[in-house]
């Protein structure tokens, strides 16, 4: 047992700890929990925790269902939840009964990707904008949603139910130790944001996962409903999850360059590249859901084409100013990302493919510097701009024939993700709509 784990275990006797929530995903990015009981956790630390991972979608066939849940000590922390006693999560990784990692745990894809920057001298971090949506709850699933105001972007009242949501959630964050950069209201009703603070980006996956659980947690001790769909409402902004991307090498921000057009290394520039040349093959990894393309595709500075930007905001990559006496803040920002997205798998394929751009030294098209989505066709065509796919089905044909994304999820997640996203996009085709009823019948 390795110190960080006898830490763990002298705070769960100091602060009588009661159960221990072990946390992991599936493939779909569905957040997973068992608890065990203080004294099960010196053996967990040392052989797992056992469970049918068939059970669990993507991550085992039935023949090869035994699974362990590995707790990673390094993610433990106290929730700040009130009514269930004292209570601690940690997140777990997957392996085999012979104690091979699960190839398709998505924390062992994220792994994988991480390893192979680590090989040619790169560390990944990413700095996340989450947005979601606060609704009024109802029984009624044919029932509008009702957000619960009609505020704007940044609107500040103290009369604002959000303004609350967003303190007592913010407060719980930091509470389990993760830190939070700017929280506002967004541009639609109900609509808001948390950025959290750039960290490597295993744990800033590990973060997501737990702001979701306590954006839920506040919701419901405050009556109110939250969603991370990425188009809750047909004339309002959709939720999308910008994130911003930096490779650093030690402690040399790689993304830097103080002679390079708007301080941007060559690295930086061949990563850009990357992003943009595989954009379409990731895109049903960052953009997993039949909804995901109806927030591409409304506007609402949401990107449906292939093109970057320096402050460019229609772009797909956006290239953020930052000060030449802060190298360290050098970065770039990838927009087609919703916060419906796993973001294991989605920050893995952002890695790979901008590594892919590195490697093959991919040279960077030129710069949009107009709002793409005012363009014609013909502008958009003169200029090289490509489309994003226009829904899951278009997304998943480009992923279909990608090695890069196969490569990086392997054999067993790939597999696994197509079939499940096809079910989806067959189940959505299927469906009568009342716009069809309305227009039609």
């Amino acid at each position: 047992m390795d110190r960080q784990q006898e830490d763990v275990l002298q705070v769960i006797n100091d602060r009588d700890i009661k159960f221990v929530r072990l946390w992991f995903t599936d493939v779909i990015g569905t957040l997973k929990s068992v608890a065990i009981a203080p004294a099960e956790l010196e053996e967990a630390f040392e052989d797992g925790i056992g469970f049918d991972g068939s059970s669990i979608e993507g991550l085992a066939r039935v023949v090869e269902s035994d699974m362990l849940a590995h707790p990673d000590a390094s993610t433990f922390q106290v929730l700040p939840w009130r009514g269930e006693g004292e209570v601690a999560r940690m997140f777990c990784d997957i392996s085999d009964r012979e104690g091979s990692p699960a190839r398709s745990d998505p924390r062992c894809v994220l792994k994988r990707a991480l390893a192979k920057a680590q090989e040619l001298g790169f560390s990944f971090y990413t700095h996340p904008e989450v947005e979601f949506y606060l609704f009024h709850p109802t029984n009624d699933a044919q029932a509008p949603f009702e957000p619960i105001d009609n505020a704007g972007y940044f609107d500040h009242s103290e009369r604002l139910v959000a303004q609350d949501f967003r303190r007592v959630a913010i407060g719980t964050l930091e509470q389990m130790g993760i830190s939070v950069e700017f929280s506002h209201h967004e541009a639609g009703p109900g609509q808001n944001e948390i950025d959290l603070r750039f960290a490597d980006a295993l744990t800033m996956a590990d973060h997501i996962m737990s702001l979701r659980t306590v954006v839920q947690q506040v919701a419901l001790g405050q009556g109110v409903m939250a969603s991370f769909m990425p188009k809750p409402l047909i004339n309002a902004p959709g939720s999308g999850m910008h994130s911003h991307l930096s490779l650093f090498e030690g402690e040399k921000n790689a993304f830097f360059d103080p002679s390079g057009h708007y301080l941007l290394s060559a690295t930086a520039r061949k990563f850009m590249a990357g992003l943009l040349h595989y954009s379409g093959e990731i895109a049903a990894i960052t953009n997993q859901h039949v909804n995901s393309y109806k927030r591409l595709w409304a506007g609402f500075e949401a990107p449906s084409h292939v093109c970057w930007g320096h402050n460019n905001r229609s772009a797909l990559v956006r290239l953020p100013s930052f000060r030449v006496d802060k190298p360290h803040s050098a970065r770039i920002e990838y927009r087609a990302i919703d916060s419906a997205a796993n973001p294991y798998l989605a920050y893995a394929v952002l890695l790979a493919a901008g590594l892919k751009g590195i490697e093959d030294d991919l040279e960077l098209p030129d710069e949009a510097h107009e709002d793409v989505a005012l363009m014609t066709e013909n502008e958009r065509r003169a200029l090289g701009i490509e489309p994003l796919p226009g829904s899951l089905e278009q997304a998943l044909e480009k992923m279909r024939d990608s090695e890069l994304v196969a490569d990086t999820l392997g054999e067993e997640a790939f597999d696994y993700f197509l079939r499940n996203k096809e079910s989806e996009w067959r189940a959505y085709r299927n469906q009568i709509t009342p716009v069809e009823r309305q227009r039609f019948l």
